[in-house]
């Protein structure tokens, strides 16, 4: 044996169940197909928010939060109904047990803290047991996923320098080695040097081969998102048709090829087609992998049309629904769909998601911070206006649809059947009694301390005021980022075989295992739940394994 465990992913998941490994005094190897730079993985691109429970941070802003509302939302959100969603399920309640307890002090071991002010991600779909969260629970880290990832990424390295693990960057696992049902190991290609930085695509050149004993091995490898091609064969037809165009919301290194491998050893993965894209992309006019896309987090004013033309129907506003909406717009005949706002709402209601297009969390800067909501428009948002291809600007409504088809002319839209939507829109500011569902929300939102305060909820007017102007388009794109499915596995992270019982010396967490049990989401995400559901997984993982080490 090389070591007493194998840990396959360098990423959040990977290196939370290496330290906790290497804590327990247990021997580890570390292996990766990418360059050291990418140490952290996918992680460290993400704006890194988590999903707590009852936090002194809802407290202080008046929002009040209970395990019994969290695990209500979650259930809603999730829709369990398949024989596979035991595990799942369970990992799902152990999840929120765990964002209403001890998640916040564990965290705080490691130096991470909050932002004080709670977003309301995913804010739902308009029933009481339906999809989405009742309350604020998106807390967003001071240093966003950089800054989750920076404590892992020093405590592994500290393993390393006293040699409790042995990091192997560029050593690419095509196969897991068993013995009489048993898995013992691992092999390889080891992949030639690359000095690309953090992100960029890497080379897949073979320089060598390489294998690795060890008592047990912990797959931590990501999820699918950049492998366009498994996304479209793992596509459900309750989504419609998958799009022919998408934009990448995540490296080209999340590519899915380990679950192959670990069904080819014995491992089982269910919920293949529940999966997570997001339908507010737009392409990075600076970008790092190929076809890199950003999100817009978008404030709920914004109106939002389809490629046709149409205003989307109720529940289906800027940051209430992703799959909701996602599914909708896969019956409008076109994969794009767009913003029509103002700069107004755009400097106020726009954020972008990932570290770095926010730089003032990312970098704690605590004047940076506070200066956002005085600022017209935030620099990185400013840069999507200047240089982002999806974006049109105009001072009249006709010069921007003008523009927009300009953009799209294979799918054109019509000026007078926009112009009358948005002053139907606009005349329900008006009135106080108004039976816009959209405008209403609005209002909803603005009772909520924390988006009157960072003005995420900016007060109604009308979008066609010219004092809140340029008038501004956005089109918006299908960004594949994560998979709600996944290897299974039970509540230690073992690997579920076909038989039902777990394939001995075989565990697995993070995105890989569906964030737990191969499915811990269901249908549906709350958000905060990625980055935390690899913490989490990671964790359970990693202990469960140095307790089978002998």
């Amino acid at each position: 044996m090389d070591a007493d465990a194998l840990v396959v992913g360098a990423g959040l998941a990977g290196l939370v169940a290496a330290n906790e490994l290497a804590d327990a005094g247990r021997s580890v190897v570390l292996l990766d197909q990418e360059s050291e730079a990418n140490l952290g993985g996918q992680a460290w691109w993400s704006f890194g928010g988590l999903f707590l429970v009852d936090s002194p941070e809802q407290r202080r802003m008046g929002i009040t939060d209970s395990f019994d509302l969290a695990w209500q939302d979650w259930e809603g959100s999730a829709g369990w109904d398949r024989d596979e969603d035991h595990w799942p399920r369970r990992w799902g309640r152990a999840y929120v047990e765990w964002a209403a307890g001890e998640k916040r002090d564990w965290l705080r071991q490691f130096d991470i803290s909050f932002f004080p002010v709670v977003g309301w991600a995913e804010r739902g779909d308009g029933r009481a047991g339906g999809h989405g969260n009742s309350v604020p629970r998106f807390h967003i880290p001071w240093g966003t996923g950089t800054g989750i990832v920076a404590p892992f990424v020093d405590r592994v390295r500290g393993h390393v320098a006293a040699g409790r693990i042995i990091y192997r960057p560029r050593h690419r696992v095509d196969d897991l080695v068993a013995d009489d049902g048993v898995v013992t190991g691992v092999s390889g290609s080891v992949l030639a040097e690359d000095g690309s930085a953090r992100g960029v695509a890497t080379n897949r050149d073979v320089v060598g081969d390489f294998e690795f004993g060890a008592q047990c091995v912990l797959v931590t490898s990501g999820g699918i998102g950049g492998n366009h091609d498994l996304v479209r064969a793992s596509w459900p037809d309750r989504l419609g048709l998958a799009p022919e165009h998408m934009i990448t919301g995540v490296p080209a290194y999340v590519d899915g090829r380990m679950l192959a491998i670990t069904e080819a050893a014995g491992g089982t993965v269910i919920n293949r087609d529940r999966m997570w894209h997001y339908v507010e992309g737009v392409n990075n006019w600076n970008p790092v992998w190929p076809s890199h896309g950003i999100r817009i987090l978008p404030g709920p004013s914004s109106l939002w049309f389809d490629g046709n033309g149409d205003r989307l129907p109720p529940p289906n506003f800027p940051g209430f629904d992703t799959l909701g909406t996602l599914t909708h717009l896969r019956t409008t005949g076109h994969d794009h769909s767009w913003f029509i706002t103002n700069r107004t709402l755009v400097g106020k209601e726009f954020a972008l998601s990932g570290s770095e297009q926010n730089l003032d969390l990312t970098e704690r800067s605590y004047r940076d911070v506070l200066k956002r909501p005085v600022t017209k428009v935030q620099p990185s948002v400013q840069a999507f206006l200047d240089h982002g291809v999806d974006f049109v600007q105009a001072d009249t409504l006709r010069e921007l649809v003008d523009r927009m088809n300009a953009l799209t002319p294979e799918a054109p839209v019509g000026f007078a059947h926009i112009e009358r939507q948005v002053l139907e829109r606009d005349r329900q500011v008006d009135n106080a009694y108004g039976k816009d569902a959209q405008v209403a929300a609005i209002h909803v939102a603005r009772q909520y301390r924390g988006d009157r305060l960072t003005k995420r909820a900016f007060p109604p007017h009308h979008v066609l005021d010219p004092k809140r102007g340029p008038l501004v388009a956005v089109r918006l794109n299908v960004l594949t980022r994560k998979s709600l499915g996944g290897l299974q596995t039970n509540l230690d992270s073992q690997v579920i075989g076909a038989s039902g019982d777990p394939v001995p010396g075989l565990y697995a967490a993070g995105e890989v295992a569906g964030f737990g049990g191969g499915g811990v989401h269901g249908y549906r995400s709350l958000e905060g739940t990625f980055v935390g559901g690899c913490l989490f997984s990671g964790r359970a993982a990693g202990r469960a394994a140095a307790r089978q080490v002998t």
